[in-house]
């Protein structure tokens, strides 16, 4: 999955718009009360120019081979789960986003795999499936962890495609499986953010795309008032899970970053809690 922060050390512009969009915030409204994030930034006097395109550290995804066992018109579907499905349940997640860090909507993603046993079913559309973004790029599979066959480790195989623009074919890997060290295909790029989820498995991995996108318009920057006491300080380094004071009450640092003027937490909600 992509890094959640730049070279700099900063938190990404798409980790804070991802942030935003699952605490279920329109990603305008964040955006006018976050300042663009460059890959430089500022001295912290001033907020930072947005970059004519996204170049945070989130490079387009890698593409790779599409494998022998493709096959197009899979059924439109987020669950490739059938009756009688074997196998640790695997619900995989993320966004689909273009060279600004923005969403992509309307994405088509394609995905097949093995199953459980490490076959692939070349006749029907077992474990096959295709899916479309929604309007905050976001999507959601809902299948099992595949099994192993001859020479590869485990993977699942996707085509994404924003719409009218070229596909991207390749593949996504588990953390920690003992065959990634011989897969000769095997891209630690491609490494999805694995948790266990009780009996199943849950994974997270964003894709982004080499599509151009215009990026919103900085909005004009407001004066910053003086902090109103607390334990919260412009171009202090915080960590997720950082507790501090602002106007006399609490938050909790949701991603990494150094803070900025207009970054205070009652004003960015992507990047505080309240406690």
């Amino acid at each position: 999955m992509d890094s959640e922060t730049s070279s700099t050390g900063h938190v990404t512009r798409k980790a804070v718009l991802r942030a935003a969009i699952a605490a279920g915030m329109a990603v305008p409204t964040v955006l006018m009360g976050v300042p663009a994030l460059a890959r430089t930034l500022t001295d912290g006097t001033v907020a930072p120019a947005l970059t004519p395109e996204c170049d945070d550290g989130d490079h387009p995804t890698v593409q790779q081979i599409e494998g022998p066992y493709f096959k197009p018109n899979s059924p439109l579907r987020s669950s490739l789960l059938e009756a009688g499905t074997q196998g640790v349940r695997l619900t995989v997640s993320g966004y689909v986003f273009g060279r600004a860090c923005l969403p992509v909507s309307g994405a088509l993603l394609d995905f097949w795999q093995a199953d459980t046993n490490g076959g692939y079913d070349n006749t029907g559309f077992r474990f096959r499936g295709h899916q479309f973004t929604g309007a905050d790029g976001s999507f959601k599979l809902t299948t099992i962890v595949p099994g192993l066959y001859p020479g590869r480790t485990r993977h699942l195989h996707v085509k994404v495609q924003a719409p009218g623009r070229p596909i991207l074919t390749t593949q996504l890997y588990f953390p920690g499986e003992p065959r990634n060290n011989t897969d000769s295909i095997f891209d630690a790029r491609l490494l999805m953010n694995v948790r266990d989820a009780g009996g199943a498995k849950e994974a997270a991995f964003d894709f982004v795309l080499d599509v151009p996108q215009t990026p919103n318009p900085t909005p004009t920057p407001t004066p910053t008032p003086t902090t109103p006491g607390g334990t919260w300080a412009v171009g202090t380094a915080y960590r997720a899970g950082d507790a501090v004071t602002y106007a006399g009450r609490g938050y909790v640092c949701l991603q990494a970053h150094i803070a900025q003027p207009g970054w205070e937490p009652p004003t960015v909600p992507a990047l505080w809690r309240a406690a």
